[in-house]
């Protein structure tokens, strides 16, 4: 009985996309539906990419030999052992540049996230990006648990509804800030949507100058606009040591019904200073106008 012949290779073990499909059948059918799929097969602007499948995970002829080789293909599990630095080099031959100029070093890549964390290759579960989860924002709370749940507090980013996504704010490539911001510091991201907080003002108020995040937090507060504590007691974590704020404070806590000062209801301090970003009136010197 004559021996089946070997699979035809090219010389350097590449065996071809047909061939894997042969024991791969439903990682072929899932995979044929994805960007990657069309790219390689319609539109492959480099002869690694006319690779298909081995393009990815790298020549096949040792994985034939012998299948329980863990180390003869690269496989983009955790499961399989394969290095994080080896699954990742294989997306960034072609991946490499642009938004991901900063990824070595960023806290994603010192905290050994590899592409294939946030990304599934091989089947369409996001709209765009190949995410492993169904959107941006699902894929980041995979880890980002706390984040997950500032954003179900009563007073928070209108990121479930689908108004923005975590994409908007920060980069998961890296960035030349530690929480990779898409931008140099957070008053500029946060201007880019609050343009009218952006100033130069005649009159500022020093910690809107310093940062947002002095009187706001980013995703979700308890408090009303994302607000860090509530009024009038996040002003007077500053304004304490004249007489007109701490009357407000002192008089709304007086034991035996003391009837709270007016100027510290609803709004508090702001339902007078009212401008309290930053004025360009003349008068405005105390954010009032």
């Amino acid at each position: 009985m004559l021996a089946a012949p070997a699979p035809a290779q090219e010389p350097d073990g590449y065996l071809g996309e047909a061939r894997c499909a042969t024991c791969h059948g439903t990682e072929q059918e899932n995979w044929a539906h994805t960007v990657h799929a069309r790219v390689f097969r319609s539109n492959s602007r480099s002869e690694l990419a006319a690779k298909g499948c081995e393009a990815c995970h790298g020549p096949g002829a040792k994985h034939l030999e012998d299948a329980t080789d863990r180390n003869a293909i690269v496989a983009f599990t955790r499961r399989r052992g394969a290095a994080v630095e080896t699954q990742s080099a294989q997306c960034l031959q072609c991946h490499k540049g642009r938004e991901r100029l900063f990824w070595q070093g960023s806290v994603h890549d010192t905290s050994r996230l590899g592409c294939s964390d946030c990304h599934n290759p091989m089947a369409k579960l996001s709209g765009s990006g190949l995410l492993a989860k169904s959107s941006a924002s699902e894929t980041c709370f995979t880890c980002h648990q706390q984040q997950r749940t500032e954003f179900r507090k009563r007073s928070r980013m209108p990121l479930l509804e689908g108004k923005l996504s975590c994409g908007d704010c920060h980069n998961p490539h890296g960035s030349v800030t530690r929480p990779l911001l898409k931008a140099d510091h957070v008053n500029q991201l946060c201007t880019t949507c609050h343009a009218e907080k952006r100033g130069p003002f005649v009159w500022e108020h020093a910690p809107v100058r310093k940062n947002c995040l002095e009187c706001h937090l980013p995703h979700g507060s308890s408090h009303e606009s994302l607000l860090v504590v509530a009024r009038p007691f996040l002003c007077q974590q500053c304004h304490a040591n004249v007489s007109h704020p701490a009357n407000l404070l002192t008089r709304s806590n007086l034991p035996r019904g003391a009837v709270p000062d007016e100027r510290a209801v609803n709004r508090g301090c702001s339902n007078c200073h009212s401008q309290i970003h930053g004025s360009n009136h003349p008068a405005g010197a105390r954010f009032q106008r």
